[in-house]
């Protein structure tokens, strides 16, 4: 199993949009990098729900239930989306800052490539951000 972050503004699509819907598939990615992660997403992968712009913290915990396919939203083929499911909601979000501020936390994803919107995040990350977010 695999860890990964994926961003989108809380007046987008939000943490509590997701819970609703109960499964969604994560369409519109434009960034080549993201979409080398979208396509290595596999089901059952973890996945931290980040807000960004807005609130700025990671939120909750999701899975993904269905492997990259063509991105609906668009006609061009090289493209994908994969669906996502709400697992649980963090307990203690997890602030830009505070991921900033731990010291174990410097070489992720976030802080190195803070416009990527959807990117890995390795088992020890994952841990640490559970341990922050009252998880563990």
């Amino acid at each position: 199993m695999a860890y990964w972050l994926v961003k989108s503004e809380p007046s987008t699509y939000s943490w509590d949009q997701l819970v609703k819907d109960k499964q969604t598939f994560w369409d519109g990615v434009r960034n080549y990098a993201a979409r080398i992660h979208l396509r290595n997403m596999i089901k059952g992968d973890e996945v931290l729900f980040y807000h960004s712009n807005e609130g700025t913290e990671i939120v909750g915990i999701a899975k993904v239930v269905k492997e990259a396919y063509q991105d609906p939203t668009t006609d061009d083929t090289n493209w994908v989306a994969v669906d996502l499911k709400p697992v649980k909601k963090i307990k203690k979000p997890v602030s830009l800052s505070q991921v900033k501020a731990e010291s174990r936390l410097k070489n992720m994803a976030l802080v190195r490539l803070g416009r990527l919107s959807v990117q890995p995040v390795t088992e020890e990350e994952w841990d640490i951000v559970m341990e922050m977010g009252g998880m563990k």
